[in-house]
Parts: structure tokens; sequence; C-alpha cells
């Protein structure tokens, strides 16, 4: 069986709104195994973006526990959770976030700025992460030159150029067509397979849900099946 490479031990999150208590998330637990590919899913509201926050280790539970590669992230200095979830996570959004003035290819080779790669390791890197997309005709356009489809190609590719274990997706095809949208999908698969990244992905879309091997469903802040 493969090992757990994050594992949520009865987790709360608990928002205060004023005098009042909010439980966005409650006493939720959940394995996720190492080249899984896991869709969450849930009504809006049922915590699901808390739920990716704080599987992406952007935040902290309020109470439980949350192990990322045996690792307390609770026990971790803020800086030493970043460089961890900067190695070990990669990070797809609904916006795909790209920076207006640089081509693909410049957005994509940010992240290994921050990684201290020489320069020559962060180019053949970036390059072969945009020929897995299939952008490389297109790496020298800017995002106002290229599609919805493309920039979020892009985005995925900025996410893999570091090559972290696990891949966070969130609404992934949320702003695209569903040709392109599958298509992402597809591409998303694709890693899951041939290239053995656990992917774990936030939609409330059951179609898109289909694509993963395990389901978890969450229903007012607690998981269902």
């Amino acid at each position: 069986m493969s090992e757990t490479i994050l594992k949520l031990e009865n987790v709360w999150k608990i928002y205060k709104m004023g005098q009042v208590e909010v439980p966005a998330l409650r006493g939720v637990s959940v394995d996720i195994k190492k080249g899984d590919f896991v869709a969450i899913i849930g009504a809006s509201g049922s915590g699901k973006s808390t739920m990716m926050n704080l599987i992406g280790c952007l935040d902290l539970p309020t109470k439980g526990k949350i192990f990322l590669k045996d690792k307390d992230i609770s026990q971790l200095s803020e800086s030493d959770l970043a460089v961890f979830r900067g190695r070990t996570i990669g990070f797809i959004f609904q916006q795909y976030n790209l920076i207006p003035a640089m081509t693909a290819f410049e957005n994509v080779m940010l992240p290994l700025d921050f990684l201290e790669l020489n320069d020559n390791e962060a180019v053949v890197k970036t390059r072969k992460i945009i020929e897995t997309v299939g952008l490389s005709s297109h790496s020298h356009h800017r995002p106002n030159q290229l599609s919805g489809g493309q920039q979020q190609r892009v985005s995925i590719a900025r996410s893999l150029v570091a090559d972290p274990e696990i891949v966070l997706a969130d609404e992934p095809t949320g702003a695209l067509d569903s040709v392109t949208g599958r298509e992402i999908l597809e591409l998303l698969t694709k890693l899951w397979k041939e290239e053995g990244k656990t992917i774990i992905m936030v939609t409330h879309d059951l179609n898109l849900a289909k694509y993963a091997h395990t389901i978890i469903e969450l229903k007012d802040g607690q998981k269902v099946n």
C-alpha cells in the first residue's frame, strides 16, 4: 500500500465573527496516499476552501493536527513552512495569477528564482515543463496573447516547475469552457498516471470529480464518506 503523504487528524477550523464562533471544518480526518488523485467535493459553504487552505499549508487548524510527509506543520516556523510548502506542493488556481508583463516562459520560471537554482538548470527545467503542457510554440507570448486554456496551462507548468510531489488544484477549470476544461483535466490525469504526482482537486463539479481515483465529500464542514 502506498505511503500516506498528507494526513489530517480530527481537524477543526473555527472562525470568530465578533462574539460568534463559526466552525468551517468540524473534526475532519483524512489520509491522502502518495500517488493518488483525490477530488474534494461539496456544495458552496461545505468547507472545501477552508480544507484546501489547510491541505496547502496556507493556514493552520484551530484544533487537530496536519502532517505533511510525516511532519507536523504546526511545529514548523513560518519561514520553514514556506520553504517546505514551496518544495512539496504546487498550486493551480481558478484565476491564473500570471504576471502580465512577463512571457509564459518567464512566468513559469519564476518559482525557481526562489529556490536559487543556477540559470542554466532553471532554463532547462522550464523548457521541459512547458513542453509537457504542450506550449513550446507559445513560450514567448505574454498572457494577453494567450487563450484562457493556454493561460491555465502556463499556470499548471508554473506549479510543476519545482517538481512538487503534490499538485493542489482549486476549481482548475472554473473559468474555462467545457472542451478546454476537459483538456486541462486530461493533462492533470496524465501527470498523475505518467509522472506519479499526487493530485488533490477541490471542485463543486461532479463531472470533474469523475476523473479522480478517490472522492472526499464535505457537507457542513464534516466529511460525508
